[in-house]
């Protein structure tokens, strides 16, 4: 542990006294420490408020010097101590003042002035400069020589240096350990934990936590947002306050154009360098099982990619080889084919279906052509479908297939998505509604619109609307009337040589001969899908 302003004035070898402040509102020299102690019953002044303050304050190092102004030659966080000649003759107390506002503008944290040597007792211009700045003041006897404060304080560093190193030492070899462990990454993060004594998290590239250690419940959103900004800021800040005393410091795994993930870790106060050794270690570490992780798994995709093709190929057994090791056998029941377009293949959608696969029924997917196709039985399609509502991923879904059939279920699912206004399209929904229904689902309308636009346009004519029925009617009546002139005659009321006449004349317009089979087809398929336009 580091030594305390504190830690000096209690060592009895030493004798020293605290001057200001004191337990008591008298400035002078009666202090805790030396032969005097406070009175009892002592008022709550600020001098009772700052002095548990500074005794607890650490002592970076100690020097002495009698110097008019040594503070060229201090650094922030030491302690002087000086025989006070710089005092002697006739300085005055301006010069006191600007003595000690040379050292507090340092960043000293004390000064230590020497009593029976030059100065029976400390001058009172260099205590109320002193209470004036904020700068505690300590009275050194004159038996006690600086080097034994300046040997106390070095002994108690090193030693705290050398601690701080066989911990780091141990520690490093601890993180070693468990990373070649079973355990693997997960193990390093365990580590870190102990050794740090506090929690540790790892997140991936996308800002989710991975399941190697894990931030508490109450901090878990919060630190889940300073992760993301961790991962969209060029220059973000290490450390974040999440209230109290307890904070988080983030570290960003991989480059800023390329990140990995971000490593976690609770923190109290800024670690040392003996913590920040370890932290870089672990980062390393998990840089490279993370890069592993992410090559892995473009690897399984590619094999499930390989996979797939041997499937629908009809190269079953080569198939089920490859991949029931890893993702098991396909059942011998019926299955469905499922196929969202190219971009829904999120890794979070894949991460789910990952976990899911095999957890209830079976499940099977892979990319294809940037679309991403999903194989399962009727329980894992119910997965399935869930997972896709959840991450709001559009898709079609097969009727019924066996492992032989794969290729048409594929067809069936791609026009499922194709043609459904649902979020998640069924082709048994479709194939219910026959083909008429299959092509009003898809759109068709505007192609039917498109194609017989000429005798619209024809029957929109001013000149047509005294002629009777349109075009369009009396095609649609001679279709109805099972394409009987004499029946769509007497349905429209008009010769049948009329119906015959304007018949041939939608034809020539539609560039259709509607006494081909193929062509007569058509127009009625088309006036059908316009009627329900």
């Amino acid at each position: 542990m580091p030594v305390t302003l504190g830690d000096l004035v209690t060592a009895p070898e030493f004798g020293l006294r605290m001057v200001w402040p004191t337990l008591d509102d008298d400035p002078g020299p009666r202090a805790m420490g030396g032969p005097e102690s406070a009175p009892e019953g002592a008022s709550d002044s600020s001098e009772q408020t700052a002095l548990p303050r500074v005794l607890a304050t650490e002592v970076a190092w100690v020097h002495s010097s009698d110097l008019p102004d040594p503070a060229p030659w201090l650094e922030p966080g030491q302690l002087l101590l000086s025989d006070g000649a710089q005092f002697a003759g006739d300085r005055s107390e301006r010069f006191a003042r600007d003595y000690v506002a040379r050292l507090a503008d340092r960043g000293l944290i004390g000064l230590g002035l020497s009593e029976g040597i030059v100065h029976d007792r400390i001058p009172d211009a260099v205590v109320e400069a002193c209470r004036e700045r904020g700068l505690p003041l300590v009275s050194v006897p004159r038996r006690t020589p600086f080097i034994a404060v300046i040997r106390y304080v070095a002994d108690i560093l090193a030693r705290d240096r050398r601690e701080r190193l066989e911990w780091s030492l141990d520690a490093q070899r601890a993180v070693a350990r468990a990373a070649s462990s079973t355990g693997g990454l997960g193990a390093t993060i365990d580590e870190l934990e102990r050794r740090l004594g506090g929690w540790a998290a790892l997140y991936d590239a996308a800002g989710r936590p991975l399941p190697f250690g894990g931030a508490p419940a109450e901090h878990a959103d919060q630190v889940e947002l300073l992760v993301q900004r961790t991962l969209t800021t060029p220059r973000p800040n290490r450390r974040h306050s999440l209230g109290s005393d307890e904070a988080v410091a983030l570290e960003r795994i991989g480059t800023s154009a390329h990140p990995l993930g971000v490593l976690a870790v609770r923190t109290t106060a800024p670690f040392d360098p003996a913590a920040n050794d370890l932290v870089a270690s672990v980062l390393a570490l998990a840089s490279i099982a993370l890069e592993q992780r992410r090559a892995l798994d473009l690897e399984r995709r590619r094999l499930r990619s390989g996979a797939l093709e041997l499937l629908l190929s009809g190269r079953l057994d080569t198939a089920d080889r490859v991949a029931a090791p890893l993702w098991g056998t396909a059942p011998d029941g019926p299955l469905r084919v499922a196929v969202a377009p190219h971009g829904a293949e999120s890794a979070e959608l894949l991460d789910a279906l990952e976990a899911a696969a095999g957890d209830r029924g079976w499940t099977f997917f892979a990319e294809r052509d940037g679309d991403l196709v999903m194989i399962a039985d009727e329980l894992g399609m119910r997965t399935v479908r869930s997972l896709l509502s959840a991450h709001a991923v559009r898709a079609g879904v097969s009727g019924r297939v066996d492992a032989a059939t794969l290729e048409r279920g594929l067809s069936e699912a791609a026009a499922a998505h194709t043609a459904s206004r649902a979020a998640i399209g069924e082709y048994d929904d479709l194939v219910g509604d026959g083909l008429e229904g299959l092509l009003v689902a898809s759109g068709a309308e505007g192609l039917a619109r498109r194609m017989l636009a000429p005798i619209l346009e024809a029957d929109a004519d001013p000149a047509r609307t005294a002629e009777g029925a349109s075009l369009e009617d009396t095609v649609r009546a001679w279709f109805e009337s099972g394409c009987s002139w004499d029946r769509a005659a007497r349905v429209l009321g008009v010769h049948r040589h009329t119906v015959r006449t304007r018949v041939a004349r939608a034809g020539v317009l539609l560039g259709r001969d509607l006494d081909d089979p193929t062509d007569r087809a058509e127009v009625w398929l088309a006036l059908r899908l316009l009627g329900r336009d």
